[in-house]
């Protein structure tokens, strides 16, 4: 397929395209030769990130894994980023698993001190002991995973990659990635640094991807259509507010400004990716978004019950096979 058509199609189309012809070509990253670019961004959500996980799922038994240079992911989506890219992925169908809901989100363990979202027990215990999670391969995979978190300090999102130097500091960027503010304790400390949820300053990790050189953008939403995004001129909820003046008071000045900023942000990346969803002709890089159906099942971040679960996974795989039944 001549390089020159991806431009004059619309942003859908495009992206699909780049996709189909790497897996007709049996590129392999690494040893490209068309020139591009192409990312996967996973958002999380808690246990919503099913939902992305779902879509995952699809991408990896469609056998379009290798067609991405690079996977970046927010909160639970750094999670299915890093299952995607450790040799078994088959894993990912694991989030409906009732081990897996127990292991994440713990009601009872306030009572012994430690946070809801146990995200050391999760990724230091689980992944590491029992549906053990190869680290080391996951540092060699040619595609390259990058986990955003939220820097304490500036409040800015950041890109963990440049730390993921061994095992251990892979598995601390996922408990960063994830680190929700009140639920999943204290921030986590990597490289001298402490971070928080990815969410706090890029829900959606798209925007890090096309800053570092995507030409394409496959976006794995855990989020169905929005009826009305949250309209910043009225203000932060007053549960954000409370947060930011309790939990996150000690804290610069900027990561309560950014946490606080939530609603805006995600109603600009809910306007630029709504035009990428129209299809348009556009020039620049080209990002598609897949989300769930409407059908699909509402999954809190805590959610546990594992017929929801296994709905809303399956949710997420109906809606990227879709999707994957559209490549040209």
């Amino acid at each position: 397929m001549d390089q020159q058509d991806f431009g004059t199609r619309g942003s859908r189309q495009r992206v699909l395209a780049a996709l189909a012809e790497r897996r007709r070509t049996g590129s392999r990253p690494g040893a490209r030769t068309d020139g591009l670019r192409i990312a996967l961004a996973v958002e999380g959500g808690g246990m919503r990130g099913i939902i992305s996980g779902g879509m995952a799922l699809a991408l990896h038994e469609a056998g379009l894994t290798t067609a991405f240079d690079a996977v970046y992911g927010a909160s639970a989506g750094a999670l299915t980023g890093a299952w995607l890219l450790s040799g078994d992925a088959g894993q990912l169908a694991g989030w409906a698993d009732p081990e897996y809901a127990r292991a994440m989100v713990r009601p009872g363990n306030p009572l012994r001190g430690r946070p809801v979202v146990d995200l050391h027990h999760l990724v230091e215990h689980l992944y590491a002991h029992v549906a053990r999670m190869d680290f080391d391969a996951i540092l060699a995979n040619p595609t390259t995973l990058h986990p955003l978190a939220t820097h304490t300090g500036t409040g800015a999102s950041t890109d963990l990659h440049p730390l993921l130097t061994d095992p251990a500091r892979l598995r601390l960027a996922l408990r960063a990635s994830a680190a929700l503010p009140l639920l999943a304790g204290p921030p986590v400390e990597l490289a001298g640094s402490h971070y928080y949820d990815a969410g706090l300053a890029e829900s959606v990790p798209f925007r890090t991807a096309l800053a570092q050189g995507a030409t394409h953008v496959l976006v794995l939403r855990s989020r169905g259509p929005l009826p009305a995004p949250a309209d910043p001129a009225d203000g932060p909820s007053r549960g954000s507010r409370l947060v930011a003046r309790t939990v996150l008071r000690r804290y610069p000045g900027p990561l309560r400004d950014s946490y606080l900023g939530r609603a805006g942000r995600l109603l600009a990346d809910e306007e630029l990716l709504g035009r990428h969803d129209l299809d348009a002709p556009a020039e620049g890089p080209a990002v598609l978004s897949v989300r769930p159906g409407p059908d699909a099942p509402k999954v809190g971040r805590l959610a546990r019950d594992t017929g929801l679960l296994r709905a809303a996974l399956e949710a997420g795989r109906v809606a990227m096979g879709e999707q994957i039944a559209r490549l040209p």
